[in-house]
């Protein structure tokens, strides 16, 4: 694991493998409280077999990677974050894959004019309505009343597909006793700044090659209509959608993900 230094008490944990010859390196963004770990289980090394360079990072606030007292985690140093790493690593042909939440700041660092010859959104594509909006406040109330065994507990049958649920049920709601996550926790910090994210891209702005991948058992934040609305804004994108896959792609299907990236990053 290599870090980048932001400051006395900032920093990103990152790993960085270059590609084969001259192939593009997947730049891969996390959700919310994602890890580097989700991508290196089974996507990253397959994709790695393929011949493409990778980069995992955690933001601020993630594993790894702290951040001084008073910073405020949202999307803007995320952002900035991320075209700060792609400029020190400067990976060959970088292609961002950003995962929920993490799409969006790929795309609005691209935006922002972070070198990307391509860009993948997985699960990203939604509007932040009243309904959506209750539910980033009521998982944000379930972390600090019952920290994340709570949260977890509440949202994974709706998140996933059935195929995770059976294989992963009987790791979750054990009868431990809920406890409330510490505030100051690098995760409570990017929820609470995430309540204020602006979702409202230019998406006719993104107009290099777009990959779009939406799984339809996301019972959680899903709204299909949107999904094929911002879908239409997209200049030049594929998109595929998953009847058997629910939010969580790179850890309900990591293999067939791996080879929708190989086959995109290959029509460059």
């Amino acid at each position: 694991m290599a870090y980048l230094e932001l400051g006395p008490s900032d920093g990103l944990s990152f790993e960085y493998d270059p590609p084969a010859h001259d192939r593009p390196t997947l730049v891969f963004v996390n959700a919310l409280t994602g890890h580097t770990g989700v991508w290196q289980a089974v996507v990253a090394p397959r994709c790695r077999a393929a011949g493409l360079g990778t980069l995992c990072w955690n933001f601020r606030g993630q594993q790894d990677s702290p951040f001084a007292p008073g910073t405020v985690l949202d999307a803007a140093l995320i952002t900035e974050d991320l075209r700060r790493l792609v400029t020190h690593v400067a990976p060959p042909r970088p292609l961002p894959v950003g995962l929920s939440i993490g799409g969006l700041y790929a795309a609005r660092a691209v935006l922002a004019g972070m070198p990307a010859e391509r860009l993948v959104l997985l699960n990203t594509l939604r509007r932040i309505g009243p309904r959506i909006a209750w539910i980033n406040d009521a998982m944000l109330a379930a972390v600090k009343t019952g920290g994340f065994p709570l949260l977890l507990d509440m949202v994974l049958p709706l998140l996933t597909n059935q195929d995770f649920q059976a294989a992963n049920r009987a790791k979750f709601l054990t009868g431990a006793p809920y406890v409330p996550q510490d505030p100051d926790h690098g995760h409570v910090r990017l929820m609470e700044a995430a309540g204020g994210t602006d979702w409202d891209l230019p998406y006719e702005s993104l107009t290099l090659p777009v990959l779009t991948i939406t799984g339809l058992q996301d019972r959680l934040f899903l709204d299909l209509p949107v999904v094929e609305e911002l879908r239409g804004r997209l200049p030049d994108a594929r998109h595929l959608t998953w009847e058997d896959a629910g939010h969580l792609l790179p850890q309900e299907h990591p293999e067939r993900l791996a080879d929708a990236l190989i086959a995109f990053a290959g029509e460059a």
